[in-house]
């Protein structure tokens, strides 16, 4: 199972949200579709906001976010994360970012699985290509601030490569 998977899935038990049994491959019901896609949705709008900002941390904790979400689908679904080799590279233009993201959330539409893992691969390829940062790391110190009580976002600043 994906490592980041099994923190979301952990994170999921913990506060009794729905998750199929690992390995359950279930399809999600239209309604679930429709607040995944909300949540994606908002997710990928912070971002987009984030990288208007032109703020790193802002843009790494965004992506992470984004990432947790896609992944908490497919924890609803009882599904692995599907591993998939992303072609952008970096060109200098944010509008290319922007329309990436924008049609890897707008397919997750679908409910699929690999539609949702397309999501969480692209997070990982920006986190480490666009804007150089440990996703490992950050997405480590999200799950953790996520898990405590309050919830409290972490300074993701030790996450960034330069």
């Amino acid at each position: 199972m994906n490592k980041h998977l099994k923190l979301v899935r952990e994170f999921h038990g913990a506060f009794s949200f729905p998750q199929a049994e690992h390995g359950a491959n279930m399809q999600l019901s239209d309604m679930d579709v429709v607040l995944r896609q909300a949540l994606l949705m908002d997710e990928g709008s912070a971002v987009l906001k984030a990288i208007k900002a032109g703020e790193m941390v802002e843009i790494l904790t965004a992506l992470i976010n984004l990432a947790y979400c896609a992944l908490g689908a497919i924890a609803m679904r009882g599904d692995d994360v599907i591993d998939y080799k992303v072609t952008w590279r970096h060109d200098g233009f944010v509008v290319s970012v922007m329309r990436v993201l924008s049609d890897k959330i707008h397919n997750c539409t679908s409910g699929s699985t690999d539609d949702y893992s397309a999501v969480y691969c692209l997070c990982v390829h920006l986190t480490r290509s666009f804007i150089n940062a440990d996703f490992d790391k950050a997405f480590q110190m999200i799950h953790d601030g996520n898990l405590s009580k309050p919830a409290k976002a972490p300074d993701l600043s030790d996450c960034l490569y330069e």
